[in-house]
């Protein structure tokens, strides 16, 4: 497995200490000696590498990332990027689209936030937009799906409602959690798969330092199950995990959750 750190932020402000996310996790995995499934973890092992970006410069900083990630897609089996916030997704998401379409692949996109993510976008997305303009880009709406949305603004319910893009609600992930991983996974079937990890998807009770905490979420066990069925899809090819802010995480929970997840993925 590929691990690259994407240190990009562009969160009017709002995520500034996101960009130290993957330095930090990566120091964390180093206090995971195996994960549930018995592997082994060496960090020093490792396929690790950085895109190292200037967040002053918006537009360069997209170009990196996109360059970098595609050329991850054609090179690595599977790739796992740590960023930043919510809109690195956009320029790694639209890498992975244009390879499926080189390579006739079908892209599929499982977005786990507590946001729709689904503002009008701007030049450059910023963590609030940026699927909203990958899907204006074109990417299949079909192949969409949104876990644990739980509050979006008007515009993106009619947004989300127009172009037909299922969610499942936080209530159906109660009601049967195993059922509900078995419809997520057959919502991939036959399609080249990227996973979208926002933080805030899990409750803040368990995952506190991120932008916009969001009460109601998933708890760090659920999701980890749910990481760990998904993880052993054949076709899944990529997975982000934003919004993690170490500077507001005060006793490190969600720094070791992200290290959680990571181990969890490898």
């Amino acid at each position: 497995m590929f691990i690259v750190k994407v240190p990009g932020i562009n969160g009017l402000g709002k995520t500034n200490g996101c960009e130290k996310a993957g330095n930090v996790i990566i120091d964390a995995l180093r206090e995971i000696y195996t994960n549930e499934q018995g592997k082994e973890i060496n960090v020093d092992n490792l396929d690790l590498e950085e895109i190292h970006l200037n967040n002053s410069n918006l537009e360069l900083t997209n170009e990196l990332i996109y360059k970098n990630s595609f050329e991850a897609f054609e090179t690595k089996p599977k790739t796992v990027f740590i960023g930043g916030d919510h809109s690195v997704s956009y320029s790694i998401t639209r890498a992975f689209f244009d390879y499926c379409q080189n390579s006739e692949r079908e892209p599929c996109l499982i977005v786990f936030d507590a946001h729709a993510d689904c503002m009008k976008p701007m030049k450059e997305p910023t963590h609030e937009e940026w699927l909203r303009r990958l899907i204006d880009d074109g990417f299949p709406v079909k192949n969409i799906l949104l876990v644990g949305v739980r509050n979006s603004w008007k515009d993106e319910l009619e947004f989300l409602k127009k172009n037909k893009i299922r969610i499942i609600t936080m209530n159906q992930f109660i009601e049967d959690l195993q059922d509900t991983c078995d419809v997520i996974m057959e919502f991939s079937k036959n399609k080249e798969l990227y996973i979208s990890i926002d933080i805030d998807v899990i409750d803040s009770a368990f995952a506190p330092a991120t932008a916009y905490r969001e009460p109601g979420g998933l708890t760090s066990r659920q999701f980890i199950y749910l990481i760990q069925r998904l993880n052993k899809i054949k076709n899944l090819r990529a997975v982000d995990i934003v919004e993690i802010n170490p500077e507001k995480d005060k006793e490190g929970l969600t720094v070791k959750l992200g290290a959680k997840i990571l181990g969890e993925l490898i």
